[in-house]
């Protein structure tokens, strides 16, 4: 949770006093550990500890210990951009400072929030948003740590973190998701739903980009602005958060357990190594299927909504009733989604076959349907970003139905 505060020149100075030295032992820390080849805060705090308590006697010990853990999450995700090869320097850089607290250092309440200084106390009274209050009478509370940023103008931002203890549940049944480049296929009650999440603006994004760049620096002011207006991630992390929010509702109030495919890191590099449409690589390599499948993790915990990962290799291409091998004959374009099973003879949607196959593998040994419309030719819902369950949105579908 994220306050905003203006506060008056004392105040501030005696942040930014502090600031300026927790970003002296933040640095102290970071090239200890690059030295000693280490990312572990209990390492950098011993070898650092003594050195810097005497170099800064007047800031609180406590300082040192939240800017060694500072330090030690830094290192940590340096390392991983390093083993992927995205690190671009050879250390990492302190460029924002966001200074951490423990208990020791912050004191909360409704009326004003007490933060310690080298000299004393501080006072901030800040004004809660609607959001806070929303959290705040919901049992949320607030944890023992938090964060404060310093900003122009005298403003501090200041960052509260909520918690709940929640105990995931015996499931009483499952509710696989299948997470494709434009659509979320869900089983619901044995009625298969798929989802469009309309990430084909990937490309409409990616034309704008061109337009925007062409023969223009990047680091051109007008071009950086109208890069931003786009917001074009604000838009797919609002499709991710609420379809999120949508499946773990459904999954809460039918005791049910949640199943993914375990994906790896990598799954858009192997999906687009037999890929040669540009386009439908673009797409694919934009989907974020970690990122989707990561933000309905995160709304389970917070749920405690329990989630089976599976494994994900040929969900769609075999049969979940005779275990043969589904064929996809080209029915006009480039990725068929209708295929026969080589046993059976039935037809199998793509996106929905993978669902039952999902939902066998997580141990669901109800019946599968055969010879139904929905095994094969599942509705697909477009509006749906502004509904209130899924169970609305089937309702509407079948009123829809019904008018037709």
């Amino acid at each position: 949770m994220k306050l905003r505060v203006r506060v008056d020149h004392k105040t501030y100075s005696a942040l930014k006093e502090v600031e300026g030295e927790y970003r002296e032992v933040l640095e102290d820390a970071i090239n200890y550990g690059l030295s000693n080849e280490t990312t572990s805060f209990t390492r950098i705090k011993a070898g650092i500890y003594k050195t810097e308590r005497e170099k800064y006697k007047d800031l609180p010990s406590h300082f040192i210990y939240t800017a060694c853990e500072d330090a030690s999450e830094r290192l940590d995700s340096f390392e991983k951009l390093k083993r992927r090869g995205r690190a671009y320097t050879e250390k990492p850089s302190v460029r924002k400072v966001t200074v951490h607290l423990d208990d020791h250092l912050w004191k909360f309440s409704l009326d004003t929030i007490s933060i310690s200084t080298k000299r004393s106390r501080i006072l901030i009274s800040p004004t809660f948003p609607k959001i806070f209050w929303r959290y705040y009478n919901k049992g949320w509370s607030i944890a023992s740590e938090a964060r404060f940023r310093l900003m122009k103008g005298n403003v501090v931002e200041f960052y509260v973190i909520f918690k709940r203890d929640v105990k995931p549940y015996e499931p009483k049944g499952f509710i696989p998701v299948d997470l494709n480049e434009n659509s979320v296929s869900v089983l619901i009650n044995s009625k298969p739903l798929l989802l469009e999440t309309n990430t084909k603006i990937t490309l409409g994004y990616e034309y704008r980009r061109k337009l925007t760049t062409t023969g223009k620096p990047t680091k051109d002011r007008e071009v950086r602005r109208k890069l931003k207006r786009l917001r074009e991630r604000d838009k797919k992390v609002d499709v991710r958060r609420k379809l999120a929010k949508l499946i773990v509702k459904e999954a809460f109030e039918s005791r049910s357990a949640i199943v993914l495919e375990d994906l790896p890191g990598r799954t858009p590099e192997h999906m687009m190594k037999d890929v040669k449409d540009k386009q439908l690589r673009l797409r694919i390599y934009r989907s974020a299927f970690s990122s989707m499948k990561n933000a309905i993790i995160e709304k389970a915990r917070e749920f405690g909504v329990p989630v089976l990962l599976v494994n994900p290799s040929h969900t769609s291409t075999v049969c979940p009733v005779h275990g043969t091998k589904i064929v996809y004959r080209p029915d006009g374009g480039d990725a068929p989604r209708v295929g026969v099973c080589g046993k059976g003879k039935e037809r199998w949607h793509r996106d929905v076959v993978a669902l039952y196959n999902l939902a066998r593998r997580a141990g669901d040994v109800s019946p599968v349907p055969l010879g139904s419309k929905e095994s094969h030719d599942p509705p697909t819902l477009s509006g749906w970003l502004r509904a209130k369950s899924l169970h609305s949105i089937m309702n509407e579908h079948k009123m829809i139905e019904m008018k037709v």
